[in-house]
């Protein structure tokens, strides 16, 4: 998985060149339209900054939200360009189109160190499908194509692969930005390469999403240990008793199977926090996994578990975590998860390798106050899925690599 960066390009390539970057600007906005979290605006900064302190032109494409192939005011990405000027030395400008007369002008008017931030690409029908008069229109913007989005990485859209086709097709590079390379760095060194004692620390709700990750890092792993709503499935397998909690009935089998597979390496929680129903103000009592009554419902692990698993952790030199332990977004249910946050921590201070892969993980890692204290925080929840699952990324498939080809 070793692609062509930005880095890999010729000596003044940029300059006086358009280069066409596709970015995950995929950000929440309030009420107001204002941007709450600008971690990957930030977080894709360095490859922005690098291209324009080198005197390119800079025409920006990223998806919002959800808005099924037809503008939605509400989704509009010139909030996030006015955010972007804030945080940029340069000149930003936006374009209320993605493609047409209006976006064509605005392109054609772009000086070098400029960024122009195009309209949100899931306004146009034919983002989503790879359509291939979207992908032309598009590539006829660049030079060249910087894909610096890990998080759309695992959709084969017109903004994520087909442009990248296109531009290859006219004679110019399609390379990643300085996070997706960061990306793939560190999850390909999770999956090819992890320095042992390697220990993965998945959670979240269904078994179902994590299977194919569960079988790709077995081999790999020392060991693996289960939290989460995921975690009830297993304790079914078991023969246990789960009271109201989720469960997926139609994966017990298979989770009966993984166990199986995995022997010792799988570790669940030994005990729960339990509760009449999940919600914030709710009574809550610890009971060992095999206490859990009829009408109980489990929301975290306890304090055992939390105990175990970090024993565990002390001795990891590389984790990668992905999952919550908990209903961590309920205080009643949230210590698993940030006991587990702070361990994992404690791994990097003592010089290993920590990964986390996206999603809730981040957001519990930032409610633990420790996302700054990991090795890296993939920015991308689907895609981080897909790729450790040893599934093939069509936007990175579509890039070029080192050896000339496509990656």
């Amino acid at each position: 998985m070793s692609v062509l960066t930005i880095a890999d390009l010729p000596s003044g390539r940029v300059a006086d060149s358009r280069a066409l970057v596709r970015v995950d600007f995929n950000v929440p906005l309030d009420s107001q339209s204002r941007v709450t979290n600008d971690t990957r605006i930030v977080q894709a900064l360095p490859t922005l900054i690098h291209l324009l302190e080198r005197g390119g032109a800079l025409v920006v494409t990223s998806h919002l939200g959800r808005p099924k192939g037809e503008p939605d005011p509400a989704l509009s990405l010139r909030p996030v360009a006015e955010h972007l000027a804030g945080l940029l030395d340069f000149p930003v400008h936006f374009s209320e189109e993605l493609v047409g007369p209006a976006a064509r002008e605005a392109v054609e008017e772009l000086a070098g160190g400029e960024l122009l931030l195009l309209e949100n690409t899931r306004f146009h029908p034919g983002e989503t499908k790879n359509d291939p008069e979207l992908s032309l229109a598009l590539a006829a913007y660049g030079d060249f194509y910087v894909n610096d989005a890990f998080g759309s990485a695992h959709r084969a859209h017109s903004s994520t692969v087909g442009v990248a086709e296109q531009i290859r097709e006219k004679g110019g590079e399609a390379v990643a930005g300085f996070l997706m390379e960061k990306e793939l760095r560190y999850l390909g060194m999770a999956l090819e390469d992890p320095t042992p004692p390697f220990v993965a620390l998945l959670g979240g709700a269904k078994i179902s999403g994590k299977i194919d990750v569960i079988r790709s890092l077995l081999p790999k792993v020392d060991r693996l240990l289960v939290g989460g709503a995921m975690a009830n499935t297993f304790f079914r397998a078991l023969g246990l008793e789960t009271g109201d909690s989720l469960v997926e009935e139609d994966r017990v089998d298979l989770a009966r199977g993984v166990l199986q597979e995995a022997g010792e390496k799988i570790l669940l929680p030994v005990d729960c926090v339990v509760a009449p129903e999940i919600a914030d103000a709710v009574d809550t009592r610890e009971v060992a996994r095999d206490e859990v009554g009829p009408g109980d419902r489990i929301g975290d692990i306890g304090r055992g578990s939390r105990d175990l698993f970090a024993q565990v952790l002390e001795g990891a030199r590389t984790v990668l975590w992905n999952g919550p332990m908990g209903v961590f977004e309920m205080s009643p249910f949230a210590g698993g998860t940030l006991a587990l946050a702070q361990a994992v921590a404690r791994v990097t201070e003592k010089g290993g390798i920590t990964i986390i892969g996206g999603g809730d993980s981040v957001a519990a890692a930032e409610m633990a106050g420790v996302a700054d204290r990991l090795s890296h925080v993939s920015t991308g929840g689907g895609a981080s899925l897909e790729f450790l699952s040893g599934a093939v990324l069509p936007g990175v498939a579509a890039l070029q690599s080192r050896k000339g080809g496509a990656s």
